[in-house]
C-alpha cells in the first residue's frame, strides 16, 4: 500500500488498491459486502456490475443489487472502523515519539509510590493503545495478503492443472495404447502439483505464521491494557516489538502466484519408416527464484541423489520425487557429477540449477520397436525457506505444535473422516487414537528415538535428576524406545510423590506415553540393598530402562507432534450416572473397536479432547454399511446419549383438555375405551383439531431420519409418535418397558402403545398451542354389579354402543383434572329421542345405579331437594370484623377472644383489600388482608412471650414443621421448607410468604395454639406465559415484583378452594388513580397471554351453510340416514385395545390445493374532522411517531362495530391457501379470539404484518389467523393518523425513548387536539397540536430533548396555538372561613463553601451509599455555622423540646425543607424527595445533615422554622475518584440498589473511613468529585483495590 493511500487499514484483494474514506468532498473507495460475504472496493464493484447484478470473482455467486445499485450495498463497518482508527491515531501521534521501546522514565518527585505507579500505568496504556492501532493496520494488511496469496495459489493450481491435463490428454491420445499406463501415472501425479510451487507455499506459510504471532501479541497487549498488573507476567518489550514490526513488502512477493511450473507435455515421432518411436517429454523450464531469505544457522539444501546409492539418506532424498519415476540411467549420471549434498537439517531437499533427470524405460510392446518414453524435468535452485525470527515466531516449541493444532482445526471445520487405530482406552469418554495416515511418520519417529537411545549421549549420570513434567525415553520392549512425560516421581523412603529426585534416589515413577496415550508405572530395582550393589549399579539399572532427553534432542524432536490424540465419544454418558462408566462398557468398547483401523468422524472439540464418532465395519458380510460405535453402546444399554437437564425448569407439557361445563349437552366421539370407569371422548365443537393431523403429517414426513430423533426419552416427555398406520400423532411417554422400547399415550385419543425409540420424534413448539383433545371420563351414574370391577361383557357392550360413534355427553359434576370426569352418555338416532347408555346397561343387568339414583322418569324433581348447611366458620365472620377495630389498652390483662392464627376468608370474596407481601411470579405471590394487621401484631407479641425465654432445644427439623425465630429483631412464625441437614435452615415466613435462611440455633418450636399463616398464596387467573412456555420469563417476574411488592390492592377470589395458590383477580391503582387489572397489564406489556376459553355452542344452532350442517337440527336433517350411518368414525383414533374393534386413525382425505387468487381493497379512509379544537382518545403510537386517535363519535361507532362483527361471524371460515399479493384489507382473529378489521402490510414467511385499522396497532400474526375478506365495508376506518406540528425529532427520526414517552402520556387517555392542517391524501396523517391538561405535547417533548422546534416552519406559518378552553361547571361555593392559614414558602438549603481544588481539608463521612458515593461533612468551620451565638445542634435541641407547637406539614413540594422524625424520636432537618405509596401515604425524605433516606408518614413531618435555613447543610454527596466497581461479576452478596458493588466492599470501605480522613476537591462539575486520604497520606481506596473488591479507574 502506497503512502498516498492514506491511513487505510485494508486493501481490495481484486485491484490491490487501499480502501478510502470520503474526505473534503472527494469520493471515497469504501469496502462493500456482496450477498456471498466477500468484500471488494466500490470501484471494482462498479466495473463488475452488469444488468443490475454482480457475479462474485471469488465464488462466482450472483448478487442482485438493491435500488441504489452498487452504492446501496452494505458497507463493511469493521474495515471502516479500522481505517478511521488508524487515521485518528496518525493525527494524534506526536512526531518525536519513540516506537520501539516501552520503558517509562521515572522522575523522582515527592509523590507517593501509588502516584508513580498510576503515571507508569497511564504511559503503558497510551503506548499499548498506539501499538494496538499500528498492529491493527498491520494485521489487516497481512490478512489481505494471506487471502490474496491463498486465492492466487488456488487459481494458479487450477490454471496449471487445466492446461497440463489438456496437453497430457492430447499427447496420450496420439500415443494411443502404447503409453496408456504412463498417462494414468502422470495424471495421478497431478494430485501433488502443489509441491511444484514451493515459493508460493512458503510465502503463504510465512504470512500465516506472522498473522498467528501478531494475533497472540495483540491479545496479550489487550489484557495488559485492561489489567496493567499483567505486565509483570509477560515480556512487554518483546510484545511491543511484535506489535510495532511493520510489514516489509520486500519480504512478501505477491507475484509468486503468477508463475507456472514451466512443465509441458509434447509428442515426438521419429523413424516412422522403420519403426514408430514415441517420445513423451515432461519439461520443467527455468524459473528464477522469487523469494530470498537470509539463512540463519541453516545451509542451502542441494540434492539430487544417484539412484545407485543404497544408504538411507539417499532414499530419503529420492522420496521428494514422484513415486513412479524410474532409476536414472548411467549415461545421465555423468551429467550431474557431484550433485549429491544434503542440508544440515535433512528436511528440505532442493535440486541444483541445470540438473536434468532423464528417466526412461523400455516398453513391453515389441511390435513397436521398443520405443523410448523419455521424461525430462528441470529443477532450479530454490533456497531453503526459513521462518523469520520474532518475539513469538522464534519459539521452536510454539512452532512444533502448529501441525497438530492445524490438524485438529481442519478436522473440526471440514467434518472429514479419518482412519485411526485406538491405542488406549480409559472409558468411552476418554481414549486415544493414532492416525493410520501418519504410520510412516511414526516409523521415522520411532527409528529416530531408537538411534538417539543407542548412543551414550542420552545416558543418565550420577548428578542428573528426574523432574515431574519432564520428557524422558522409556524402553517399551527390547529394541523399542518411546518418549514419555513424567507424571509422578517417587523417592526412596518417601510415601508421597516428589517434584524432583536424583536418579540414584529414584524408587519408581509414573510416565505418560505421548504417542500411545497410556500411563504406566515403572519401578526401579534397587540392587544396592542386596549387599554388593553400588550407586553405579543402580545407575546402570536406571539406564537399562530410562534415557534422558537433552535440550538439543528435545528441540530436534519438537517437530514431531504427539502421535496419540485424546478423543471422546460425543454426547455419550454412562447408563447409570451415579455409578459412572462400568467395566462392561469399557470391555464392550474395546471389543468392538479392537486393534483394526476404524473410521473416525470429528464432531467438535472440548478443551483437549476431540469429540468424535467411531464407525466400525460390520461383522457380517451381508452389508457394507459401517455402524456407529456410539449407537451400538446405547443399543446394548451400557451407555446413553446425553440429555441435558436444566434444574428449576420443567419441560413443555400439553395444555390439559378442555372439560365440558356441567349440565350442558355437547356432541362428542368416544375415541378409546378401557372400561366404563376409564374411557376417552373428543368434543366435536373445536374445528382446529381437524387441521392438526394434516399439519403433523406434512411436518414430520418431510424430515430426514436423523432429525428430531429422541434418544433418551424421559417419563412425562411430550413427543410425536408413529402409529401402526405409519402416521404421526401427539403422544406422551409414560413408561420404559426396556429393550429400547417405550410406552406412550396418545393425548388426542387416550390409547396406549409400546413402541421402539426410533418411532419417536421431538415435538415442535407450534404443536403445543392446542390442548390435549382426549378427555378422560367415566359413567357417573352406574357402578359394577359386584361394586369392584367391570365385567368383560359389560365393557364389550359399552364398546358396541359408543366406540367411535357420535354421542351426546353431559357432565354431572366437577372433579380435579387428575381424575375421570363423570358424565352421562346418550345415544340415539337423529330424529328420535336420546337414550342413556347407563339405563340400557342397567336394564340388561350389566350394571346397577349408584345408591339413591333412579331412572329419570321416576322422580323428575328429586334432584332439586338438596339442602346446604352453612359453614361452621360463618358465625365468626362478623366477630372477626369487629375484632380488627378493638384497641388493646396497655397494662390490661384481658386478652382478646378472637385471636385467629390462621387466616379466614370472609363470605364476601369480591374487592377484598389486601397488601402484597411477596412476589415470586404471576402464578405465585403472597397477600395479606389489611384487616389482619392487628392480628399480626398480636401474634408477634404472643410468639415473643412464648419463645423469647425458651431454652434452646435439640430438635430434628423436618419439612413443613412450624417454628419461631427472630427476623430483623422481630419474633415471627416460620415453616421449614425442607429437611434440615446442615447448620442453616430455609424457612418460609408464614405471615409474609418469602423464604429466608436462618441458623438452626435461632429456631424454636412453635406452640400449637399459634400454628397458622396470615399470608395467602395466590395466582393471577386467566393468563398464561408467552411463547408456549410453561414457566414465566424473568422479565415478567421482575416487572410484577417491582410494581406489586408492598403495594395495596383489591382482590377478587375467582374460586375458593382448600388448595393454594388461589386463583384471583388483582387490581392496583396507577399513577392517575385508576384501578387496573394486573393480568391485563401483563397482557398489554406483551409478557402474558389470555387463557383460551372453550367455545360453548349456543342453544340455537346457526343456519345451514355449505361448510357446516348441524347434526342435531331436525329441519335440516330430514334426509339424513339412520344411526347406522353414524357408526362410521368421525375422528380417527389409534387404539390397541383389541384387534376386532381397533380402527386405526385415518385423517380426512387430503388433496393438493392450489393457492386461490384473492384480491381485496382497502377499507374506506377515516372521516377527517374540521380545523379547530376537538377531544380525542389516543389508541396507539407507532414506532415512527405517528399518533393514532379516535374522535368521541368514533368511539361510539367502535362499540357498535365490534358487536356487529361478533354477531355476524359465528364460525371460522374454511382455511385455504391464498395468494396474498393483491390482499389489502383483511379480517383478523386477535389474541382474545375476537374479530377485528385489519390491513395487510407485509408478508413474512408464515406470519404477516397487519395493522388494525380501527386501533392503529401493528402486529406480526400467523397466516392462519388472517382471512382475505372485508368486515362491515360501509364503515370507514375509525382511527385516524396524526403527526405533531412544528417540531422535528432529534436525529431526523423518532427515537425509542421519545416514542415511549408519548405512549406513556397519551395511550388510553382523552386529550385535547387542535387540527392545524388537513392532508391532501385522505389516508395521510393530520397535522395537529395535542394538549395535555393545557400543556402542549410538543413543548413537553422539546423539554425532554426528544425533539426540537422547527424554526423555519414557525416563520413561514404563524399560527397561534391555544389550548382548548377547559369545560368547567360553574359552582357558586363560598369558601369563607374554610381556608386555614397558609403554610409559609421556604427557600432552599444553603450548601457549605468548600476549599479550592487541590487544597486538603478534614472531613467526616456521615453516610455511605456505595464505596465510591458517600456523604461527608467538611470539618472546616463554615461562616454561617453559628447564628446569633448558637449552633445548629443547640437550635434543634430547643425545637425538639417544644416540637408539638410546630404545625404538621400540609404542602409537599419536591425538594421542600421540613423537619422529619428519626428513629430516636427526635426531629432533624430533611428534604422532601417523593411519594412512595398512596395508601397509606408514605413520603421519602432525605436528612440533609446526615445523607440517609427514610420513608415516613405525613404525621411524622413538621413545618421547619425559617431560621434553620441559615445553617449550611452538613452532608454533601460526593463521588470518590480513583476507583470503580470490579468488572468481574460478584459471586458474593451485592447491594440491592447497586448490584455492581458487593456488601463486603461496602463494609470494608466503612472500616477504612473510621479514622481521620482528609479530602481534596478534584472537580465540581457536573458532580462533586473528591479524593480521600487516610492519616498516612495514602489514598483510602487502595486496600479495597488490593483485595480485589474494586478496580482502579
Amino acid at each position: 500500500m502506497d503512502a498516498g493511500d492514506g491511513p487505510a487499514a485494508a486493501i481490495c484483494k481484486l485491484c490491490g488498491k487501499a480502501f478510502k474514506l470520503p474526505d473534503d468532498g472527494a469520493d471515497g473507495n469504501l469496502p462493500r459486502l456482496l450477498l456471498c460475504g466477500h468484500i471488494f472496493c466500490t470501484n471494482c464493484l462498479v466495473s463488475l456490475e452488469c444488468e443490475g447484478a454482480i457475479r462474485c470473482p471469488d465464488c462466482e455467486i450472483g448478487s442482485t443489487l438493491p435500488d441504489g445499485g452498487v452504492y446501496g450495498l452494505q458497507e463493511d463497518s469493521r474495515i471502516i472502523g479500522l481505517i478511521y482508527t488508524a487515521k485518528m491515531n496518525q493525527m494524534k501521534r506526536p512526531k518525536g515519539r519513540r516506537k520501539n521501546r516501552l520503558s517509562p522514565c521515572g522522575v523522582n518527585t515527592s509523590n507517593t509510590d501509588v502516584v508513580e505507579q498510576q503515571a507508569d500505568t497511564e504511559k503503558i496504556e497510551r503506548t499499548v493503545d498506539e501499538s494496538l492501532a499500528q498492529a491493527a493496520e498491520t494485521l489487516a494488511q497481512l490478512e489481505n495478503m494471506y487471502e490474496t496469496l491463498t486465492a492466487g495459489l488456488a487459481k494458479q493450481v487450477k490454471t496449471e492443472r487445466t492446461r497440463l491435463e489438456l496437453e497430457i490428454m492430447q499427447a496420450s491420445n496420439k500415443a494411443l495404447n502404447a503409453i496408456q499406463k504412463w498417462k494414468d501415472m502422470q495424471l495421478n501425479n497431478l494430485t501433488k502439483l502443489e509441491t511444484q510451487f514451493p515459493t508460493s507455499q512458503a510465502v503463504v506459510s510465512h504470512v500465516q505464521e506472522r498473522i498467528k504471532a501478531l494475533e497472540i501479541a495483540m491479545q496479550m497487549a489487550r489484557e495488559v491494557r485492561r489489567v496493567p498488573f499483567f505486565q509483570e507476567y509477560c515480556i512487554l518489550e518483546k510484545v511491543m516489538e511484535t506489535l510495532q514490526t511493520p510489514v516489509v513488502h520486500k519480504t512478501f512477493d505477491l507475484k509468486c502466484t503468477t508463475e507456472g511450473t514451466r512443465m509441458s507435455c509434447v509428442f515426438q515421432s521419429e523413424s516412422l519408416s522403420q519403426s514408430l518411436t514415441l517420445s513423451l517429454k515432461m519439461e520443467a523450464g527455468s524459473s528464477n527464484p522469487v523469494i530470498k531469505y537470509p539463512l540463519e544457522n541453516h545451509q542451502s539444501g542441494i540434492s539430487i541423489k544417484n539412484a545407485s546409492c543404497k544408504n538411507a539418506e539417499d532414499r530419503n532424498s529420492c522420496s521428494s520425487l514422484p513415486s513412479n519415476q524410474l532409476p536414472i540411467p548411467k549415461e545421465h549420471e555423468r551429467e550431474s557429477p557431484g550433485a549429491s549434498s544434503s542440508s544440515s537439517q535433512g528436511s528440505h531437499l532442493i535440486p541444483k540449477p541445470g540438473c536434468k533427470i532423464n528417466l526412461s524405460r523400455h516398453s513391453s510392446f515389441s511390435d513397436l520397436g521398443s520405443p523410448d518414453v523419455i521424461i525430462e524435468e528441470f529443477f532450479d535452485d530454490y533456497p531453503e525457506l526459513v521462518t523469520p525470527t520474532g518475539p513469538e515466531m522464534a519459539s521452536i516449541e510454539w512452532s512444533s505444535q502448529k501441525r497438530r493444532k492445524g490438524h485438529l482445526h481442519n478436522n473440526k471445520s471440514k467434518k472429514v473422516t479419518q482412519w485411526v487405530v485406538v491405542t488406549h482406552v480409559v472409558n468411552p469418554s476418554h481414549f486415544y487414537v493414532r492416525y493410520v495416515a501418519e504410520k510412516k511418520e511414526s516409523e521415522i519417529l520411532s527409528k529416530k528415538i531408537n538411534e538417539l537411545c543407542c548412543g551414550d549421549g542420552c545416558l543418565f549420570t550420577l548428578r542428573d535428576t528426574v523432574e515431574r513434567g519432564s520428557m524422558i525415553f522409556v524402553k517399551w520392549k527390547e529394541g523399542l524406545w518411546c518418549r514419555t512425560r513424567v507424571v509422578e516421581v517417587f523417592q526412596k523412603s518417601c510415601v508421597k510423590a516428589v517434584k524432583a529426585c536424583l536418579v540414584t534416589q529414584l524408587a519408581s515413577l509414573r510416565v505418560f506415553f505421548r504417542d500411545y496415550g497410556l500411563t504406566k508405572s515403572i519401578t526401579i530395582q534397587n540392587q544396592a540393598t542386596s549387599g554388593g550393589g553400588t550407586a553405579e549399579s543402580l545407575l546402570n539399572n536406571v539406564n537399562d530402562n530410562l534415557r534422558k532427553v537433552e535440550e538439543a534432542v528435545n528441540v530436534e524432536l519438537s517437530c514431531f507432534a504427539s502421535q496419540a490424540i485424546r478423543c471422546s465419544l460425543k454426547d455419550l454418558v454412562p447408563y447409570n450416572l451415579t455409578e459412572g462408566w462400568s467395566e462392561e462398557a469399557k470391555a464392550e468398547f474395546c471389543s468392538v473397536v479392537g486393534s483394526a483401523a476404524v473410521e473416525m468422524r470429528p464432531l467438535g472439540q472440548d478443551r483437549d479432547s476431540l469429540l468424535v464418532d467411531l464407525r466400525k465395519a460390520p461383522m457380517e458380510q451381508s452389508t457394507d454399511v459401517p455402524f456407529s460405535v456410539r449407537e451400538y453402546l446405547v443399543f446394548i444399554e451400557v451407555a446413553r446419549f446425553y440429555s441435558p437437564v436444566t434444574l428449576g425448569r420443567r419441560p413443555l407439557m400439553y395444555y390439559p383438555p378442555v372439560y365440558p361445563e356441567a349440565s350442558k349437552e355437547l356432541d362428542a366421539v368416544v375415541c378409546h375405551i378401557n372400561n366404563l370407569s376409564d374411557f376417552y371422548i373428543q368434543l366435536v365443537d373445536n374445528m382446529e383439531s381437524l387441521l392438526l393431523s394434516a399439519k403433523l403429517q406434512d411436518c414430520y414426513n418431510a424430515l430426514t431420519e436423523d432429525k428430531l430423533r429422541v434418544y433418551c426419552p424421559v417419563i412425562g416427555q411430550a413427543c410425536v409418535a408413529r402409529f401402526e398406520d405409519e402416521l404421526w400423532y401427539r403422544a406422551q411417554v409414560i413408561g420404559h418397558p426396556g429393550g429400547r422400547k417405550v410406552e406412550v399415550r396418545y393425548v388426542d385419543f387416550g390409547n396406549k402403545l409400546i413402541l421402539s425409540v426410533s418411532d419417536l420424534r421431538k415435538i415442535k413448539d407450534e404443536f403445543f398451542a392446542l390442548p390435549a383433545m382426549a378427555v378422560r371420563c367415566c359413567l357417573g351414574d352406574v357402578i359394577p354389579l359386584d361394586g369392584e370391577s367391570w365385567s368383560e361383557a359389560c365393557t364389550e357392550r359399552f364398546i358396541s354402543l359408543a366406540h367411535q360413534k357420535l354421542v351426546t355427553v353431559e357432565a354431572t359434576g366437577k372433579v380435579p383434572k387428575t381424575e375421570p370426569l363423570p358424565i352421562r352418555v346418550l345415544v340415539g338416532d337423529v330424529n328420535k329421542p336420546k337414550t342413556s347408555i347407563a339405563e340400557l346397561l342397567v336394564n340388561e343387568d350389566l350394571a346397577r345405579f349408584k345408591d339413591g339414583l333412579k331412572f329419570k322418569n321416576e322422580d323428575p324433581s328429586g334432584g332439586d331437594a338438596t339442602v346446604w348447611d352453612p359453614p361452621l366458620e360463618l358465625g365468626l365472620a362478623t366477630e372477626e370484623v369487629d375484632a380488627v377495630d378493638q384497641i388493646i389498652v396497655e397494662g390490661e390483662n384481658v386478652e382478646p377472644l378472637d385471636l385467629q392464627p390462621q387466616v379466614k376468608l370472609p363470605d364476601q370474596r369480591k374487592d377484598l383489600k389486601v397488601r402484597v407481601t411477596h412476589v415470586n411470579s404471576p402464578s405465585s405471590f403472597y397477600v395479606r388482608l389489611t384487616n389482619s394487621d392487628s392480628q399480626l401484631k398480636r401474634i408477634c407479641e404472643l410468639v415473643k412471650q412464648e419463645c423469647a425465654l425458651m431454652e434452646p432445644q435439640d430438635v430434628m427439623w423436618k419439612a413443613d414443621m412450624y417454628c419461631a425465630t427472630t427476623i430483623n429483631g422481630v419474633w415471627e412464625r416460620g415453616q421449614i421448607c425442607c429437611d434440615v441437614t446442615s447448620s442453616t435452615a430455609e424457612i418460609r415466613r408464614c405471615d409474609h410468604g418469602n423464604t429466608v435462611k436462618i441458623h438452626v440455633s435461632n429456631l424454636h418450636p412453635l406452640p400449637s395454639s399459634l400454628v397458622g399463616s396470615l399470608a395467602l398464596e395466590c395466582t393471577l387467573n386467566d393468563i398464561r406465559p408467552t411463547g408456549g412456555r410453561s414457566t414465566w420469563t424473568d422479565t415478567a417476574c421482575d416487572l410484577i415484583s417491582y410494581y406489586l411488592t408492598g403495594a395495596s390492592a383489591l382482590m377478587t377470589i375467582k374460586e375458593a378452594t382448600d388448595e393454594q395458590p388461589l386463583p384471583v383477580v388483582l387490581f392496583c391503582s396507577n399513577r392517575v388513580g385508576e384501578f387496573i387489572s394486573i393480568a391485563d397489564f401483563l397482557v398489554n406489556e406483551g409478557l402474558a397471554l389470555k387463557e383460551r376459553t372453550p367455545r360453548v355452542p349456543a342453544v340455537q344452532k346457526p343456519k345451514q351453510t355449505d361448510a357446516q350442517i348441524p347434526a342435531n337440527d331436525p329441519e335440516n336433517c330430514k334426509t339424513e340416514e339412520s344411526n347406522s350411518s353414524l357408526s362410521v368414525p368421525l375422528f380417527s383414533c389409534p387404539s390397541s385395545f383389541s384387534k376386532s374393534i381397533c380402527i386405526p386413525p385415518k385423517p380426512l382425505p387430503r388433496s393438493i390445493l392450489t393457492p386461490e387468487q384473492v384480491k381485496t381493497a382497502k377499507y374506506h379512509p377515516p372521516e377527517l374532522p374540521c380545523l379547530g379544537h376537538i377531544l380525542i382518545n389516543v389508541s396507539a403510537v407507532g414506532d415512527d411517531g405517528v399518533i393514532y386517535a379516535r374522535t368521541q363519535n368514533a368511539e361510539y361507532q367502535l362499540e357498535q362495530l365490534g358487536e356487529g362483527i361478533q354477531k355476524t361471524i359465528k364460525t371460522l371460515p374454511r382455511q385455504k391457501p391464498y395468494t396474498w399479493k393483491s390482499v389489502q384489507g383483511c379480517a383478523v382473529i386477535g389474541p382474545d379470539m375476537l374479530w377485528y378489521r385489519g390491513q395487510l402490510l407485509e408478508l413474512l414467511g408464515g406470519h404477516v404484518k397487519v395493522q388494525y385499522v380501527d386501533y392503529g396497532l401493528v402486529e406480526n400474526i400467523p397466516v392462519v389467523h388472517v382471512y382475505p375478506m372485508l368486515l362491515c365495508v360501509e364503515v370507514p376506518q375509525l382511527c385516524m393518523p396524526c403527526q405533531l406540528f412544528g417540531i422535528n425529532p432529534v436525529g431526523g427520526k423518532w427515537q425509542r425513548d421519545g416514542v415511549a414517552l408519548m405512549r406513556e402520556v397519551l395511550l388510553n387517555r382523552s386529550v385535547g387536539l387542535q387540527v392545524v392542517e388537513l392532508p391532501a391524501d385522505p389516508r395521510g396523517p393530520l397535522t395537529v397540536e395535542i394538549f395535555l391538561d393545557g400543556m402542549s405535547l410538543s413543548r413537553i417533548l422539546c423539554h425532554h430533548e426528544h425533539a426540537s422546534i422547527d424554526c423555519t416552519l414557525s416563520i413561514l406559518q404563524d399560527l397561534k396555538m391555544m389550548p382548548p378552553a377547559p369545560l368547567l361547571d360553574v359552582w357558586d361555593i363560598s369558601t369563607e372561613g374554610l381556608k386555614g392559614p397558609e403554610e409559609p414558602m421556604l427557600g432552599s438549603f444553603v450548601n457549605p463553601k468548600l476549599p479550592l481544588e487541590g487544597e486538603q481539608f478534614g472531613v467526616r463521612v456521615t453516610h455511605l451509599w456505595t464505596p465510591n458515593e458517600l456523604f461527608l461533612w467538611p470539618q472546616k468551620k463554615q461562616p454561617n455555622s453559628e447564628m446569633t451565638g448558637e449552633t445548629l445542634t443547640e437550635a434543634l435541641t430547643k425545637i425538639n423540646a417544644n416540637i408539638t407547637s410546630l404545625p404538621r406539614l400540609t404542602s409537599f413540594p419536591y425538594g421542600g425543607p421540613c423537619l422529619a422524625e428519626y428513629s430516636d424520636g427526635k426531629y432533624y432537618r430533611a428534604r422532601l424527595m417523593k411519594f412512595t405509596s398512596i395508601e397509606p401515604l408514605m413520603i421519602l425524605v432525605q436528612h440533609v445533615d446526615f445523607g440517609s433516606d427514610d420513608s415516613l408518614p405525613a404525621s411524622k413531618l413538621r413545618q421547619m422554622p425559617a431560621e434553620l435555613l441559615r445553617f449550611a447543610i452538613q452532608a454533601i454527596k460526593v463521588k470518590v475518584a480513583g476507583f470503580k466497581a470490579p468488572s468481574v461479576e460478584c459471586i458474593e452478596d451485592v447491594l440491592p440498589y447497586c448490584p455492581a458493588w458487593s456488601v463486603k466492599a461496602a463494609m470494608e470501605m466503612t472500616d477504612l473511613l473510621h479514622n481521620n480522613i482528609t479530602a481534596t476537591v478534584v472537580s465540581r462539575e457536573p458532580e462533586l468529585i473528591v479524593k480521600l486520604y487516610n492519616e498516612d497520606g495514602e489514598l483510602v481506596h487502595l486496600p479495597l483495590v488490593n483485595s480485589g473488591l474494586a478496580e482502579l479507574n
